[in-house]
């Protein structure tokens, strides 16, 4: 009896990260009828339709042309998501490429086996010529992870970092938010600039090589209205300074592509061959 448990779960566990199963493929592996097997299959069909909320929806499905059973889960990625999501992790370049195959390995598993291998070969040219941005820190997640930690529990910190120019100098921040943008993840946050008090800065996460908690917490109002949505909208190859109000003359063949960049951009004029465009920048003023 307790053999013929450690089958059923074995048989469930396979199914449950995406594999098929066959009748005769596991009778030749238990060592065991097809009958036995079948009969572990209808235990575990029974179960799921008695415990569906339990299991998120899931059903058992028969592939007849194979022979084989799958897992049918709501939660699982369609090929045509996983793909998607794929192709944006290779693009945006934001992690080393050990990490990048990492995730997508972790990603691969809420898809069939089929749709795996089928997404393995339409990215397999891209894997096999990636090319990943240099970075300093040992590990882009880990220092996300902490950050993000920080920024949840308002807690001061102070960081080790490398600068633009390769100075390497020590900052203590109260860090506000993580985004991204051309490649790499950015930490905006305020800080300590002596008698002047606190200054808006932006670090790349990636020059970010040691970071300490501090016990001392600050009142997130302290950022003075404060809205990453929002400098997203307006901000440029983040650079921080004061927002200001930019008209450009645009002759190029693609006006959209413009306006896709610059979401606050608006075209205000259209002359022979040539669109006015107005819009806010954030525009570059100090040196981190």
């Amino acid at each position: 009896m307790g053999q013929k448990k450690d089958r059923i779960l074995e048989i469930l566990f396979r199914l449950v990260i995406g594999s098929e199963v066959s009748v005769a493929e596991l009778a030749d592996e238990y060592d065991v009828s097809t009958k036995s097997i079948s009969r572990d299959i209808s235990e575990i069909k029974n179960f799921i339709a008695e415990h569906r909320e339990l299991l998120s929806q899931a059903e058992l499905r028969y592939i007849p042309t194979s022979k084989k059973y799958y897992l049918e889960l709501p939660y699982f990625l369609s090929p045509e998501e996983m793909f998607a999501l794929v192709k944006v992790l290779i693009g945006c370049r934001g992690f080393s490429k050990t990490q990048t195959l990492e995730i997508i390995n972790k990603l691969k598993r809420f898809t069939s086996k089929q749709e795996q291998t089928t997404i393995n070969h339409l990215i397999s040219n891209e894997v096999y010529h990636f090319h990943e941005v240099k970075h300093d820190c040992k590990s882009v997640t880990d220092n996300l992870w902490k950050l993000t930690s920080c920024i949840e529990k308002h807690k001061e910190i102070t960081i080790r970092y490398y600068k633009m120019n390769r100075d390497y100098v020590e900052r203590k921040v109260r860090p506000l938010a993580i985004t991204f943008t051309d490649y790499y993840f950015y930490l905006i946050g305020l800080q300590a600039c002596g008698e002047s008090g606190w200054e808006m800065r932006y670090y790349r996460v990636d020059r970010i090589v040691h970071i300490v908690e501090h016990r001392t917490t600050f009142e997130r109002k302290a950022a003075c209205g404060f809205d990453e949505g929002d400098l997203m909208n307006k901000i440029q190859f983040m650079f921080p300074g004061k927002t200001r109000h930019i008209r450009f003359e645009f002759s190029g063949p693609s006006v959209q592509a413009i306006l896709d960049k610059i979401p606050t951009a608006r075209v205000v004029a259209i002359k022979a061959c040539m669109q006015i465009i107005r819009t806010d920048f954030g525009m570059q003023s100090l040196n981190i």
